[in-house]
């Protein structure tokens, strides 16, 4: 091992960093996820004792809210990255004359 190639050691601790941002991520969306739940219930709940007939405002703040949610979803399950066949296609249609 040369002093440029800095060995195994290093990309298993970049790998473990990397796993770790990713759990934390997963935590945190699974923490978001209880919270949504848990607050839209409440306000259903409000809306149910209060009228509970009339219109079914709590539609509102769980489709908002929910948006968040989803996209939170998305930054945390999508694949990291780009593989190298998307990095090839990408290649190739910068090479197409235009």
């Amino acid at each position: 091992m040369t002093d440029l190639d800095p060995g195994p050691a290093v990309a298993s601790d970049d790998l473990r960093q990397q796993a770790v941002r990713r759990l934390k991520k997963r935590h945190d969306f699974y923490g978001h996820l209880i919270v949504y739940t848990l607050v839209n219930t409440f306000i259903v709940l409000i809306w149910a004792l209060t009228d509970g007939q009339g219109f079914f405002w709590p539609i509102f703040p769980m489709v908002g809210w929910g948006i968040g949610v989803v996209m939170n979803a998305w930054d945390v399950f999508s694949p990291d990255g780009y593989d190298e066949r998307k990095i090839q296609r990408e290649m190739e249609h910068l090479r197409r004359p235009r």
